[in-house]
């Protein structure tokens, strides 16, 4: 019989962060958005943030550190630290499509997807952090979700069932 996890999911909205030891963690919607997802198999926290965009604009306040893929990973790390996560992280993430096609630019500039999924791997690298596993690209949306109680980071696109990304 497998544990089962207390609670509802916690939702981590657009350009949220949200840690969690006991409830399942859940990013929505990630269509060109990447859902970035660190545990610490010491303490058993989890963390999740939900990435928007590449970088954040310079000389702007950044409300939502979880939006953008420079701020995300640092703000991610600090807050499970403070909670009480050890140095040993993992990380996976998901998302990163290009649900829209935007002329001859569909694989340049105006391709956040890629873009993201370049930031996230180029932060994680600066971090000394390696991905467990990713699933990125394509063209359609995922939700990302992490049960604390299995350990288990699933990922669902809206058309088909839950695949594992990673066990922890």
């Amino acid at each position: 019989m497998s544990a089962v996890a207390s609670g509802p999911d916690l939702l981590v909205g657009m350009g949220e962060t949200k840690v969690s030891k006991t409830q399942p963690l859940s990013a929505l919607g990630l269509g060109s958005c990447i859902g970035l997802l660190a545990y610490c198999p010491l303490s058993g926290m989890a963390g999740m943030a939900h990435i928007m965009l590449p970088e954040a604009f310079p000389n702007q306040p950044i409300p939502l550190p979880g939006k953008f893929a420079d701020t995300a990973l640092p703000h991610l790390l600090a807050e499970m630290k403070k909670l009480g996560a050890g140095q040993m992280l993992r990380v996976a993430y998901a998302g990163g499509a290009q649900v829209f096609q935007f002329g001859s630019d569909a694989g340049g500039r105006m391709n956040v997807g890629e873009r993201n999924a370049e930031a996230v791997a180029m932060h994680l690298s600066k971090a000394r952090m390696r991905a467990l596993a990713k699933d990125t690209g394509g063209s359609l949306g995922r939700t990302l979700r992490f049960d604390p109680a299995t350990r288990e980071a699933t990922v669902r696109t809206v058309r088909g069932p839950a695949a594992l990304l990673v066990k922890f």
